[in-house]
């Protein structure tokens, strides 16, 4: 029964997650900026008062002004239209390299943990590619595959795969010698109930909180890429891309850069602000310095 006991006291941290008990005021405000961002964002393509590449050479660079609440571009289209659309896909590029990098990196991690002869072989190319600076990585990257979502989301999530493996191995290595996996092992336990059964739920807290600091970094480097010039193509209108047309008008019209910049800001500070929230709440070290 002690081998039973223990995977589902593991994932009491997750349930207590869940359900979300005494959050602070700071993670609270932080839950809405980002709800009512992604919310604005997935309603965008019903919302949005104009094609957000439609131009209108007359009104080019104007202010706030009728229809268009924001202004307008240096090609007259509506600013607000740009940033609530370009939002989708950032975003849509985060939550997608937060995915495949912790369920990459969760399996590799585990294998790495668990079965000592791979291990070092693991880490020698987790150590190799973590020596490489992951901006310069993410560039390389996209500049071999050309310019789109895949290459982008590619390129963001193998310098993030690495950071994930650390950790999980990490966890793996110190659970495989508890009593329950060892009475596992001695009872037959198949390899794959092993590692499904007693090791995974080990993980599961910490890749919460990894994936949310990963979700931050991955919006984060896509628009970097894209300000570079090395992100998804210039005319799909993203955070970066979007800053990237309106530095070059930035001394006559800063709101090119202002409103995309601070829902850029603003959402990576929620999604910071939660990861770190989740962290004090599922590490026990924590509440009870806390305490």
């Amino acid at each position: 029964m002690a081998q039973d006991t223990q995977p589902a006291s593991a994932m009491q941290p997750l349930l207590r997650l869940i359900r979300l008990p005494n959050f602070g005021i700071a993670p609270k405000i932080a839950a809405l900026v980002l709800l009512v961002i992604v919310v604005l964002t997935l309603l965008a393509p019903w919302i949005v008062p104009h094609d957000p590449l439609a131009m209108d050479p007359l009104v080019r660079l104007k202010g706030p002004m009728e229809g268009h609440p924001l202004g307008t571009d240096n090609f007259g289209r509506d600013i607000l239209s740009r940033v609530l659309i370009g939002g989708r896909l950032s975003l849509a590029i985060g939550i997608a390299t937060a995915i495949v990098a912790v369920a990459l990196g969760l399996v590799i991690g585990m294998v790495a943990g668990f079965f000592r002869t791979a291990d070092a072989i693991i880490m020698r190319m987790m150590d190799a590619l973590m020596a490489i600076p992951s901006i310069l990585l993410a560039i390389a990257l996209v500049a071999l595959n050309g310019p789109s979502v895949g290459s982008v989301i590619a390129a963001i999530t193998i310098p993030e795969i690495p950071r994930v493996v650390r950790l999980v191995r990490a966890v793996v290595l110190a659970a495989r010698e508890e009593p329950y996996v060892e009475a596992a092992i001695a009872l037959g336990s198949s390899m794959p109930k092993i590692l499904i059964r007693h090791l995974v739920p080990n993980t599961l807290a910490p890749l919460i909180v990894q994936g949310t600091y990963i979700l931050a970094s991955a919006i984060l480097t896509e628009a970097i890429l894209s300000f570079l010039g090395a992100g998804v193509s210039t005319e799909t209108p993203t955070w970066g891309n979007i800053m990237a047309e309106g530095r070059m008008f930035f001394r006559i019209k800063p709101e090119l850069i202002l409103y995309p910049g601070l829902m850029l800001s603003l959402c990576i500070l929620a999604i910071n602000l939660l990861g770190d929230a989740a962290r004090d709440m599922l590490d026990p070290r924590l509440k009870k310095r806390a305490g």
